[in-house]
């Protein structure tokens, strides 16, 4: 029997981060059609343009959980007994987060079209990593989650 589940959130591309690389699958595909007959034809226009949608919605996506006293940002996962301090932080604080503030050691997952991101400190002296950092649209939701997963 699966865990139940506190928290759940999968981010993925918005729409307006698709045509600009799906045109660029097509000018590709353009470019070795080149106006020739036969497969070379078709054959470029249907290897690139689902390509580069399975990239986009792979390498795109990330998934955010609590569940089974785990918290799970993407393939990473820490039990929520070694979680310390969470820290939230809007899109205007994520910057510096981000930037000046951040420990080379620490776990980041961070998509740039997610405003906030929520920074949680690891309690395991067998961990060198500090603390994590990622993307997550409802940090609220999250915090509480781990909260009452914590106890």
């Amino acid at each position: 029997m699966t865990a139940p589940i506190a928290f759940r959130e999968r981010l993925f591309v918005p729409w307006w981060g698709w045509p600009l690389p799906l045109a660029a699958a097509v000018l590709l595909a353009a470019e070795i059609h080149m106006g020739f007959p036969g497969v070379r034809s078709w054959l470029p226009y249907v290897v690139t343009v689902p390509l580069a949608v399975l990239l986009l919605w792979r390498m795109g996506s990330l998934k955010v959980e609590v569940s089974g006293g785990e918290l799970r940002v993407g393939d990473a996962h820490v039990p929520v007994d070694l979680l310390g301090e969470v820290e939230v932080f809007d899109a205007k604080t994520k910057r510096k987060a981000m930037g000046p503030n951040l420990d080379p050691a620490a776990f980041v997952a961070h998509r740039g079209w997610v405003g906030p991101a929520v920074k949680v400190a690891l309690e395991d002296p067998a961990d060198p990593t500090p603390y994590w950092l990622f993307s997550v649209r409802s940090p609220e939701k999250l915090v509480a989650a781990l909260t009452a997963a914590k106890s």
